[in-house]
C-alpha cells in the first residue's frame, strides 16, 4: 500500500497580528512559502513562533490579516477542511494507552476514512518509511524520546498531507537525534514533495535543511532569507540570537557561595 503523493502546496501570511486582551504577540508579519519549500522560523521563547503555527493550523483566529493554504482562508472552517495538512506537536500528542499502531489508525478510524485492509497498509506503510515496523505493537512509554517523535511524524503520513507543520520537532534531544529528525524532516519532503513549515530554535537544523529561514523576535519579522544570507546577516539582534556570547564576567553570572 503506498502513500500518495499529493502535489504540494503553498503558504501565505499576510499583515498577520495577534493579541491576548491588551498584550500583543505577533505584530503585522507577512511570509509567503513556496509549494514543496522547507521554511523554517526561528526566533527565542516567547517570540510568537508557536502561536503563529497555532493560527496556520487553523486551531486560532487572526485579529487582523489573513493566513491562506493553497489560495484559501483557513478562517473559513469549510475550506480549512479541504486542506491535508498535519501538526506535529512538540510534545507529539500522543495516547500512551494506546499501541504505536493504534496512535495512528485512531482519527481515520474514528472517521471511517478507509476499510481495515486499506488502513492497515497505510498504517505499516507510513511506520516503514520512518524505520518504526518493529514498534507498532509497543506503547509510546516503551520508546525513547526521538522514537516518539517519529512516531508523531509516523500518524502525520498516515493522513497524506500536502503541508506539515512541526513545532519545535529537536527539543528535548540529544544532537544526534535532533540531526536525524532534521534528516526526516528532508526526506519527507525528498520524498513525497511535503510543504513544511518548521518551528525552532535549532540553529543547526534551520541552517542545514532550511530552503529559507524567517527571523521572529518579539512579535516582529526582523528578517526572512536563505540559511547562508540568514549567517551573514548585519542584524545586531540577529546575529546575538545565532551567536550568543556569553559574558562570565557579568553579575548575572557571579559565583555562587553555598552553605556546606
Amino acid at each position: 500500500m503506498e502513500i500518495i503523493e499529493r502535489a504540494s502546496i503553498g503558504l501565505k501570511v499576510e499583515n498577520f497580528s495577534k493579541s491576548y486582551d491588551s498584550v500583543k504577540v505577533l505584530n503585522d508579519i507577512s511570509i509567503e512559502v513556496e509549494p514543496g519549500e522547507i521554511f523554517v522560523i526561528m526566533g527565542p521563547s516567547g517570540s510568537g513562533k508557536s502561536v503563529l503555527l497555532k493560527h496556520v493550523a487553523g486551531l486560532e483566529i487572526p485579529n487582523n490579516g489573513r493566513i491562506l493554504i493553497d489560495g484559501k482562508d483557513i478562517s473559513d472552517p469549510k475550506t480549512r477542511t479541504q486542506v491535508h495538512m498535519a501538526l506535529i506537536f512538540q510534545a507529539g500528542a500522543l495516547f500512551n494507552s494506546m499501541s504505536v499502531f493504534d496512535n495512528l489508525a485512531l482519527y481515520p478510524r474514528e472517521h471511517r476514512l478507509y476499510n481495515k485492509k486499506t488502513l492497515r497498509g497505510k498504517v505499516m506503510k507510513a511506520l516503514e518509511t520512518l524505520s518504526l515496523e518493529d514498534a507498532a505493537e509497543k506503547f509510546p512509554s516503551q520508546l525513547s524520546g526521538g522514537m516518539r517523535k517519529r512516531v508523531a511524524i509516523a500518524r502525520a503520513l498516515v493522513m497524506e498531507p500536502e503541508l506539515i507543520l512541526y513545532d519545535e520537532p529537536t527539543s528535548e534531544l540529544d544532537p544526534t537525534m535532533g540531526a536525524t529528525i532534521s534528516e526526516i524532516i528532508a526526506d519527507l519532503r525528498a520524498e513525497f514533495g511535503v510543504t513544511s513549515l518548521v518551528v525552532s530554535h535549532d540553529r543547526d537544523l534551520a541552517l542545514t535543511i532550511a530552503d529559507r529561514v524567517a527571523i521572529l523576535m518579539d512579535g516582529d519579522l526582523l528578517e526572512v532569507d536563505t540559511p547562508e544570507n540568514i549567517n551573514k546577516t548585519e542584524n545586531p539582534r540577529v546575529k546575538d540570537f545565532l551567536n550568543p556570547v556569553i559574558d562570565i564576567k557579568n553579575p548575572r553570572f557571579k559565583k555562587k557561595e553555598y552553605s556546606r
